[in-house]
């Protein structure tokens, strides 16, 4: 018997066919005795039929476990889609780095039978709450996993910005841009901009500038209870990014609200899991050149 049934599969979000993976796991599962769900675009863009067709709601509201084939930006965007509906993910690389996705291909099926059968560990994830305020108007509210960025634009000028934590006034910072990031997002854009690793169990947040115009401006870890406000002082070029998405036009006044969301991700590892040989691994630690 399953731990987890029904079972979705949720392919790469890029666009990529993954045809032979997606219908291997799922012919894989249905032989254990799982009911087996595809997202729609996935079951669309990999032509595999003879399963439920789904889109993300359903899968929220039916699906014990989502897994996901892809890289790390997939999984993002199914941690987004599903974070409000508590459903456990795990990813199966078929990325680059894949911080996230940490099963690799050619154990999918063997990693896929232990976790079924029951054995695994659970990792909780904090998630961030972005909003846009433009006067008295909201005019963007979203969730990420990994961070919130407030960067430049296409214009490649400097952006000024204030910042304030609980209130409280930090500095006024000139800069290409300032990344919020999750412990999670600490891999991942905040530390190509020198930033700390944040393991995933700390509850703090990390305020990283991208190519500050002051040197002495660093990163800042605080409190993920924090509540942080950034106002666009000088910049009619700057965007907001939440996990790299597509764009959202800032205009000067306007603030940008980021705080931990009331929403969470589950994410669950294989026996043997470790973060830091993870580590040791994406990042090419202890290797002798």
């Amino acid at each position: 018997m399953s731990a987890f049934d029904p079972v979705a599969l949720i392919g790469r979000q890029n666009g990529t066919r993954s045809s032979d993976v997606v219908r291997r796991l799922a012919e894989y599962l249905a032989g254990r005795g799982c009911e087996v769900l595809l997202e729609r675009t996935t079951a669309e863009l990999n032509g595999v039929e003879g399963y439920p067709r789904v889109e993300f709601g359903d899968i929220g509201t039916r699906a014990r476990l989502a897994v996901v084939l892809g890289g790390d930006g997939s999984m993002l965007s199914a941690a987004r889609h599903l974070a409000s509906h508590r459903v456990p993910l795990v990813g199966v690389n078929q990325g680059r780095l894949g911080f996230m996705t940490d099963i690799a291909q050619k154990r999918m099926l063997e990693s896929m039978g232990e976790l079924i059968e029951g054995r695994y560990s659970v990792e909780e994830r904090t998630m961030l709450s972005a909003q846009v305020l433009r006067g008295a108007d909201t005019l963007l509210s979203t969730v990420a996993l990994n961070d919130v960025v407030v960067s430049k634009g296409p214009a490649g000028r400097l952006i000024e910005f204030l910042i304030h934590i609980d209130g409280e006034f930090v500095y006024d910072l000139r800069s290409d841009g300032l990344i919020v990031a999750t412990p999670t997002g600490s891999t991942a854009y905040s530390l190509s901009s020198n930033g700390p690793i944040l393991h995933p169990s700390l509850t703090g947040l990390v305020l990283v500038p991208i190519c500050p115009h002051t040197l002495s401006n660093r990163p800042i870890a605080v409190s993920d209870r924090s509540s942080i406000v950034l106002t666009l002082k000088h910049g009619e070029d700057a965007q907001l990014h939440f996990d790299g998405q597509a764009p959202f036009d800032l205009r000067e006044g306007d603030r940008v609200g980021v705080k931990r969301s009331e929403h969470s991700i589950r994410f669950l590892h294989p026996p043997g899991y470790s973060y830091f040989a993870m580590l040791r691994e994406k990042l090419h630690w202890s290797e002798m050149y």
